[in-house]
């Protein structure tokens, strides 16, 4: 029962100091600027990029500041 509880505590541990800093979690700009007609199916984010994929299967790469898009790009 002892060696239960200390194997419990240890995972409990090892969750809060793994996933509590939130320096590691990006900044989102104030706003991006979708083509007109485009609704997004998939975010994601990149060390200085914020890429969005639309529904109708483009890639749309924003910068760290938002705005419009600074790159489109089809997918196959």
């Amino acid at each position: 029962m002892v060696v239960m509880i200390v194997g419990l505590l240890t995972i409990v541990g090892l969750l809060v100091t793994r996933l509590g800093g939130s320096e590691r979690l990006p900044t989102l700009p104030d706003s991006v600027i979708l083509p007109e007609g485009a609704a997004p199916a998939a975010v994601t984010f990149a060390r200085d990029w914020l890429v969005v994929v639309t529904d109708a299967g483009e890639i749309l790469l924003y910068g760290p500041e938002g705005g419009a898009p600074v790159s489109t790009t089809a997918l196959p």
